[in-house]
């Protein structure tokens, strides 16, 4: 009777964790994204902005901690987008700039906190490329590390999911700022996940619907 009641709780969470990881995505692109991306030769992946929200807040909250933990994601996010796209470069029609030479300029004209005021066609001129991908990151914790480790360590396998990730992708044009593509995706984040492992998940899930790749 037990083992019975044991099959059907380990049943019925793998159900919810398929249907916990069935998430929403969304793609968007302009009519001629095709003819605008051929004259694309170098693109800029610009920091994240990334936001971090509790679904029950901890007593412990610190809105300055936590604005250096978005900070702090941000780059984490940029760099993994990078490093990925530039692991997978021979599949894509452009170069990818190096994200310190992207940072750096930002940093010399006063911009990298000002990306939300800067245009995408002026941020493109300044960093020299021909468009820019800005992405959004929301993350939003939804339960207890130490519980989503027993659950995971109670039913044997590793779905101990403790929070939801949102990654909102777009690229805008350099020569006039139109936004040419944009991909929403929403995922459940497992209790070992890291900034690296999520954006490795996440551009799997952009895959073949990113633009630039080679077909």
């Amino acid at each position: 009777m037990k083992n019975s009641a044991k099959g059907v709780f380990i049943l019925s969470f793998m159900m919810l964790s398929f249907l916990g990881f069935s998430q929403e995505k969304q793609i968007y692109e302009i009519a001629n994204m095709k003819e605008i991306i051929s004259n694309h030769k170098t693109v800029a992946v610009l920091p994240f902005n990334a936001t971090i929200t509790y679904r029950k807040q901890p007593k412990d909250y610190d809105v300055a901690i936590t604005k250096e933990a978005e900070l702090k994601l941000g780059y984490d996010m940029q760099s993994g987008m990078y490093t990925y796209l530039l692991r997978k470069s021979s599949d894509y029609t452009v170069v990818v700039q190096d994200v310190e030479k992207t940072n750096a300029l930002l940093k010399k004209n006063n911009l990298i906190d000002k990306l939300a005021e800067t245009t995408p066609e002026e941020l493109a001129k300044i960093l020299g490329v021909d468009a820019v991908i800005k992405c959004s990151y929301g993350y939003q914790k939804t339960k207890s590390e130490g519980g989503a480790i027993a659950l995971t360590l109670l039913v044997g396998f590793g779905t101990g999911s403790v929070a939801t990730g949102a990654l909102t992708m777009q690229i805008n044009d350099g020569e006039n700022g139109d936004l040419i593509w944009r991909f929403y995706k929403q995922m459940n984040e497992d209790v070992m996940s890291s900034p690296s492992a999520m954006m490795e998940r996440m551009m799997r899930k952009v895959g073949r619907n990113f633009p630039y790749e080679i077909k």
